[in-house]
Formats: structure tokens, sequence, C-alpha cells
């Protein structure tokens, strides 16, 4: 008897510097090795959003290795998942994929005040996926 793979999902966004690094940290962290998790940007920026990197250590998850990465045709189809934050048309579309438009404000250019609401909204809406999924979230 074997184990199903585990569900992969993607998290598109512009810059693949806020929003989409958000989400994919908070899975990782939530779902460990229950989820594969990937992330990128229709137009990737140099570097994670510092802000964003600070609000993600307030509440334990270190991203400050992370770089933005470009959103390839391969990625998507490799993704049982998508989970759009405001790339818009950019994001290729394939059929039998799920895709989520998850509609957040970009931190892009925010304070560490300003992206906490956005972290906190991305946190509960992971946990919300985690439990559609029938995956436990870590504690």
């Amino acid at each position: 008897m074997s184990t199903p793979a585990a569900p992969s999902v993607l998290f598109v966004c512009v810059h693949n510097a806020g929003r989409s690094q958000i989400g994919a940290a908070f899975l990782t962290h939530l779902a460990g090795d229950k989820v594969q998790v990937r992330s990128a940007g229709s137009a990737p920026a140099d570097a994670v959003n510092p802000a964003v990197v600070e609000a993600m250590r307030e509440v334990g998850i270190d991203i400050s290795a992370e770089t933005p990465k470009v959103l390839t045709v391969e990625a998507v189809q490799s993704s049982d998942v998508v989970i759009t934050m405001g790339c818009g048309d950019a994001c290729p579309y394939f059929p039998g994929k799920r895709y989520l438009d998850w509609k957040l404000e970009d931190p892009a250019g925010q304070g560490v005040a300003a992206v906490r609401p956005i972290r906190d909204e991305i946190e509960q809406r992971i946990r919300g996926l985690l439990a559609e999924l029938g995956i436990e979230a870590a504690r």
C-alpha cells in the first residue's frame, strides 16, 4: 500500500518578495513535509522585502535566506494548488489545477506595522487551506 504523494502548493505574486514569501513560509512551518511548497513571482525583485523578513521573525519564522524566484510554466504544471496574490494575467493557467486568488494588500514599500495585518491574514488563510486539504497544522 503506497502513501499518496504530498500535495504541492505554489504561491505567486508579482515580485515574490512579500505575500508569496509569507504564504510559503507559513505553509512550510505549519505543514512540514506533508505539503510541497514553492513560491515565485512574475517579475521577481532582487531581495525579499526587509519589513516582511522582520514581521515573520516576530512570529518565529526566519525567511532571511529566501530569494525571489521567477515564475515558470514548469512550476505551475507541477503544482496541485496555485495561489495567486495579485499577479493578474501574468499567471499561466492550466486546466485541472486548483487556483485560488487571494486578494491581499501589497506590502511593497511599507513598514513592519503595515505588514503585520497582511502576515496575520495570510496565516489564517493558510490554516484554512490546511483544513481543506485534511492536513493538521503544527502548533
